[in-house]
């Protein structure tokens, strides 16, 4: 085990539980109370990636202050009552101007760390009420940028050297050669502490929500350097045993969320390369739920690239590592998986068992047992994957129903699953014989472009336009075509 470098007075004080907020969340669960965090936002018009981890570190008072999203959102929540009430600390106390004296150190009279997770977005602007989401186009560089520039040490070496978007030469990733990063930054290099692997939870987190809601196209090359980043820290060792593997699966995690970027782009050959090394890192450290997370999408990708036997056995392997974890919202995703493999081998027998068991799994219910990066497997997801496999096996009026039924279900904040479903629908309803409705379902898919950057959207659109060819001298078909043939393609 990794010896600590700090004496016991370099320690923060431990955080007191916050007892007034857990008796608020009364019986539901931390992830059910999450949910109707969410939903609350919604209610105002805010945006927060509340999950039953959050709720956890609210509980144990490691989150003092929420930040000015969270804070409407709370008192919507419990009208008449104050942060004070809701067992917070007051601002003042927690981010004074103070704050604004250093990028990477938390004021002296803050007890536990300000580090970039989700409740301290922002926190060396503390009078900054902006939503980060309002305005994406002048902001996506940064959000990725900011939750590393808050964490310290190899993380700010790495952040800092090189604007989102460029290289940082590191040996491990053969990006040409070098030195590790915190060392060409002339810096000395320091063990990595729970605060650097916050910062890393939240970069995943980030680009996961960027990614729900814009798609990958925008992000995969900027999302680059937050990667190099956590390799830094890799390499620069952890203070604690315990800090050694939250860095690990911060770092495989995060080297999925960057190859399903690569994914969703069409970039397949880097896709494979980050599930690669997630699955090592899995392997290394013997951590279960980041193997079956890198299974998973490994059995995706395989059944997008045409390899529906890798597809199956990936998906089995992630089953059974998976399994020992207590979630059927997990083995309920990892089903879905065998039935893509399934369908591309065309087998419909197989294909309908595991969708079977899927559907039954997902009937379980959610738990806490549910790993975090699942937020976005609801009932949508569940109807768009069935949709994909009716379509690969070309029943496409089944296919066309779940399709329809998986973008009516859709949360409307995540416009890239609606545009995927919705060209999903699309395709089922051209090759199903029904050129005018698919022209329809193709027009709201194109409405969603100017927001949504997502090659594997385009690609599909494209795929339906050319099955519509032979309809074009109908109207609404002419006019899709017409526009469709007018959209600037991604790089």
């Amino acid at each position: 085990m990794a010896s600590s470098t700090m004496t016991s007075s370099q320690y923060p004080r431990p955080p007191r539980p916050n007892i007034a907020f857990r008796e608020l969340r009364g019986q539901r669960s931390p992830a059910e109370f999450a949910a109707a965090v969410r939903r609350a936002a919604r209610e105002i018009g805010e945006r927060v990636s509340c999950d039953a981890r959050y709720v956890g570190r609210v509980e144990a008072g490691e989150i003092r202050c929420p930040n000015y999203a969270y804070e409407r959102v709370f008192l919507h929540m419990f009208p008449g009552r104050t942060l004070t009430d809701l067992g917070f600390a007051p601002r003042s106390s927690v981010r004074g101007r103070g704050a604004r004296t250093t990028e990477v150190a938390p004021p002296a009279c803050v007890s536990t760390p300000v580090h970039a997770t989700g409740e301290t977005w922002g926190a060396s602007e503390p009078y900054d009420t902006q939503d980060p989401y309002e305005t994406y186009d002048n902001e996506e560089s940064d959000v990725l940028r900011r939750a590393f520039m808050t964490g310290g040490g190899a993380t700010v070496a790495a952040a800092s050297l090189t604007p989102i978007g460029l290289t940082v030469p590191h040996p491990r990733l053969g990006s040409g050669g070098g030195t590790p990063v915190a060392a060409a930054a002339g810096r000395p290099v320091r063990r990595v502490g729970a605060g650097d692997v916050d910062a890393l939870d939240e970069a995943v987190r980030r680009i996961r929500l960027l990614d729900d809601r814009h798609g990958a196209d925008g992000l995969y090359r900027r999302a680059a350097t937050p990667l190099r980043a956590a390799y830094a820290l890799l390499d620069a060792g952890a203070t604690r045993q315990t800090t050694a593997d939250r860095l690990h699966s911060g770092a495989g995690e995060l080297a999925i969320s960057v190859g399903w970027l690569a994914h969703d782009s069409g970039r397949y050959d880097d896709a494979r390369s980050h599930y690669a090394e997630a699955l090592a890192t899995a392997r290394m450290t013997g951590d279960a739920a980041l193997e079956s997370h890198a299974f998973c999408n490994t059995a995706f990708l395989a059944r997008d690239a045409g390899r529906p036997r890798e597809a199956l056995r990936a998906a089995q392997a992630a089953q059974r590592v998976g399994r020992p974890l207590g979630s059927a919202r997990l083995m309920s995703l990892l089903a879905l998986r065998e039935a893509g493999g399934w369908a591309g081998l065309a087998d419909r027998t197989g294909c309908e068992q595991a969708l079977a068991r899927a559907q039954a799994l997902f009937d379980r219910g959610p738990s806490d047992a549910d790993p975090e990066w699942m937020s976005f497997y609801g009932e949508a997801e569940l109807e768009g994957l069935e949709a994909q496999c009716w379509s690969t096996l070309g029943d496409w009026p089944r296919a066309a129903r779940h399709a329809h039924r998986a973008a009516e279900l859709q949360d409307p904040h995540f416009s890239r699953n609606i545009a995927l479903y919705t060209a999903e629908l699309a395709d089922d309803l051209a090759r199903g014989g029904r050129p005018d409705e698919a022209s329809a379902a193709g027009m709201r898919v194109l409405d969603l472009l100017g927001q949504v950057q997502s090659s594997r959207i385009q690609s599909m659109l494209a795929g339906t336009a050319r099955v519509l060819l032979p309809h074009r001298r109908a109207s609404g078909v002419s006019t899709f075509l017409e526009r469709h043939a007018s959209v600037p393609r991604s790089a």
